[in-house]
């Protein structure tokens, strides 16, 4: 048989090179920070929760952009405002006890003519910028986004209203850098927005470390969105968000997003846990995440979906906790906006994972709870689910322990392994990708379909009570290794947990 495997040599120049990449990014923003301070209350803002200081703060940054560069520092207190645009060489200093608080009045920001988006600070094409300071930035988006719905329905303000909801784009963000050079996000909290909570898009060398985030006090709120960014290391942070948390997009098809670290990182959400996609029309590449923890998450802990053209390929996900998530890892290829372009998903390793599902809704109490309609159900396995044109090619799963609660019940929702019954999956390449898409599969515990070169090695599969359905489902295969692959599961002796259909070259050690 052909080995199955990775090129090992260019693993290892793509690994070499983001190593590279992190001493480069931390040397250059240990140099743009070291600047001169100056305290916005000197320019006559006001840190009283009332006054809206908009103009006076973007006066100060005006001013200290065009003298040099510098910071501009928060003292202790609440300081309102709407819209502001951070300028090149200046960072947002906020102490200990600083808030800037987000206006409650949908007026006082604006939609920015490129980006489109409403957002309370905004950088647009500015270099070596930051906000930085154990402070806060609360966006108040709970009130104000129904402000807006308020205007909405009196006409003063024009929104479609799909799903109920302003759309996103007219709620306010906390933060949407774009095509910014040399940005630095350390220490700050970030609570409450409107919209989405941060989005860097087409940034180059992004640093984020050591944040705290509270973002779902209303919907969409992502806790970080990085789109189509080259250069990025987000560390050290916690993220509780109403919808997904660690989002990794590509909007433009003629960008990728490349060339990442993600390191000791903790995350809940009523969505994903660690997404790439949706959008994803250019792709990602070159990334390296080691030592992450998701907990009563509602959908998948890990989700890479290539739906709209992108690639997704040379991905290291290593050391994964999830406790009390829905899905634990959801890969899939799908054609929903492709346009003619081809998605591709390749060279993934998934390695030392400790993963527990729960038989109930994980995020039960939380403010925006994840979509009923997608229960009740029988619990679904992980997934690796190309196309037939576009297959999922070379992944890696290596140390990976699954606990699922098992009692799949045939008469309560039935999906069976005859070569008949597998076909009659649909493909559903339009669908957005969620892995509870096809409502019922057949496993318990991995399903793959339309793939090339899966290897499992270490992998111990755990079902808490007796499941109708086997354990692992291989459906059009080519090329899968099973190394010391474990199966628990009561009352299931002699039960065949691996079933194949029109699959070949698989080895079962």
């Amino acid at each position: 048989m052909k080995r199955l495997g990775f090129n090992q040599k260019e693993k290892t120049r793509t690994m070499n090179k983001i190593k590279l990449l992190f001493t480069a990014i931390v040397m250059l923003l240990v140099i743009h920070v070291s600047a001169k301070d100056y305290y916005v209350s000197d320019f006559g803002a006001k840190a009283d929760g009332i006054t809206v200081n908009t103009r006076t703060i973007q006066g100060a940054i005006d001013y200290i952009s065009e003298h040099g560069g510098g910071r501009l520092v928060f003292g202790p207190g609440n300081y309102v405002t709407g819209s502001i645009y951070v300028k090149s060489d200046v960072t947002l200093h906020l102490e200990y006890g600083a808030t800037i608080l987000g206006s409650t009045n949908p007026f006082d920001y604006v939609k920015d003519p490129k980006v489109k988006w409403m957002s309370m600070i905004f950088a647009i094409n500015q270099e070596n910028i930051g906000i930085t300071g154990k402070g806060t930035i609360n966006g108040r988006g709970f009130i104000t986004a129904n402000n807006m719905m308020n205007y909405i329905h009196r006409g003063v303000y024009k929104d479609p209203l799909k799903l109920d909801r302003p759309n996103e784009t007219n709620r306010p963000e906390n933060i949407y850098f774009r095509e910014c050079t040399n940005v630095r996000i350390t220490d700050i909290t970030l609570r409450d927005p409107a919209s989405w909570n941060q989005t860097y898009d087409q940034c180059k060398n992004l640093y984020v470390d050591g944040i705290y985030v509270d973002s779902k006090s209303y919907w969409n709120n992502d806790g970080i969105d990085i789109v189509d960014c080259d250069g990025v290391i987000l560390k050290n942070s916690y993220f509780d968000a109403a919808d997904d948390v660690l989002c990794f997009k590509s909007h433009d098809a003629n960008s990728i997003c490349q060339n990442v670290v993600v390191e000791n990182c903790v995350g809940r959400s009523s969505a994903n846990g660690l997404k790439f996609g949706t959008v994803s029309r250019g792709g990602f590449r070159n990334f390296k995440i080691k030592n992450i923890t998701i907990f009563d998450t509602f959908r998948s802990a890990i989700t890479f979906a290539a739906v709209d053209g992108g690639i997704i390929e040379n991905i290291e996900v290593d050391s994964v906790r999830s406790i009390n998530t829905g899905n634990v890892i959801f890969l899939r290829i799908g054609d929903r906006w492709s346009k003619g372009k081809k998605p591709s998903m390749k060279n993934i390793t998934i390695s030392n994972v400790y993963a527990e599902v729960p038989i109930g809704k994980p995020d039960v109490g939380y403010n925006y709870e994840g979509p009923i309609e997608d229960n009740p159900r029988n619990i679904s396995p992980a997934s690796i689910v190309g196309l037939p044109e576009y297959r999922i090619q070379d992944v890696k799963l290596k140390n990976i322990e699954i606990v699922y609660p098992g009692a799949g019940n045939p008469l309560y929702a039935y999906r069976g392994t005859s070569p008949a019954e597998l076909d009659s999956i649909p493909e559903m390449r339009e669908k957005y990708p969620e892995f509870s898409q096809w409502k019922e599969l057949p496993a318990w515990g991995f399903y793959v379909r339309h793939a090339d070169g899966v290897e499992f090695e270490n992998v111990k599969l755990v079902a808490e009570k007796k499941d109708y359905r086997p354990s692992i489902v291989i459906d059009d295969v080519k090329g899968a290794t099973f190394d010391n692959v474990e199966f628990v599961e009561p009352e299931s002796k002699g039960k065949e947990q691996i079933i194949q259909n029109k699959s070949t070259n698989v080895v079962i050690k």
